[in-house]
């Protein structure tokens, strides 16, 4: 655990023994109400797809992906850098050109591209930080879109701007898109996390009021039972 992720979660650990549940949520950002994209792959059969996303702790990304309707698998794990490097120890210390991602397989004929995309800009993470989210400071909690094809970077770079023209955050969005180079899945102890670990603090604080936010918002792509690495 990085030494910012520790302290967020002593400082969340004394607000849930002093305050209880209902204060220690308090400190989550709401979800963002945003359009759906104008560009997008309409959903058909075919085969499986992939689709990587960076935006803080990879805890709390997976946790919410694991909920989507149509996605059949999330991995936790880094992208950005060499496979050298993609270890939680070296990617900690900021240096490797690894962001702490999240490789999602899903179903287009159940779920888009683009109704991902939106998942991902409005509850998953907060796009207007730099190199940072919330607790978690660092190029490696960056926000980035790594894409596999031509067709995934269009309609990442067309949803960022449509997103930018309708001002619907109150910063630029500082998301960048990226080719994709490499997936290096995380270590075993921290696939499917938040899910072993539901009181730990650090999720009760920062991943717990995402998933909240994306059965509230997005109740139609919300499923309860989530899709587990152990169960693939």
């Amino acid at each position: 655990m990085s030494a910012n992720r520790m302290l967020s979660a002593l400082a969340a650990l004394a607000v849930v023994g002093g305050f209880g549940w209902i204060v220690a949520t308090q400190g989550a950002e709401p979800p963002v109400v945003l359009p759906a994209p104008t560009l997008d792959n309409p959903k058909a059969p075919g085969r499986m797809q992939t689709a990587v996303f960076a935006g803080g702790c990879f805890w709390g990304l997976q946790g919410v992906f694991e909920h989507v309707r149509g996605v059949r698998g999330v991995l936790a794990g880094y992208s950005g850098g060499s496979a050298r490097t993609a270890n939680y120890g070296d990617v900690g210390g900021g240096h490797t050109g690894h962001a702490e991602s999240v490789q999602v397989s899903f179903d287009p004929a159940e779920v888009s591209y683009g109704e991902l995309l939106q998942v991902f800009f409005s509850v998953a993470h907060d796009p207007t930080e730099l190199d940072r989210q919330g607790p978690d400071v660092g190029t490696q909690y960056r926000s980035v879109i790594f894409y596999a094809d031509d067709t995934q970077q269009r309609i990442a770079a067309g949803y960022i701007a449509q997103l930018g023209q309708a001002r619907v955050f109150g910063q630029p969005i500082v998301t960048h898109v990226d080719a994709l180079k490499g997936f290096y899945p995380a270590e075993a102890y921290h696939q499917d996390f938040y899910l072993k670990n539901p009181q730990y603090p650090y999720i009760v604080i920062n991943d717990l009021p995402k998933i909240r936010n994306l059965k509230q918002l997005f109740p139609d792509n919300y499923r309860d039972s989530p899709v587990m690495v152990g169960a693939r």
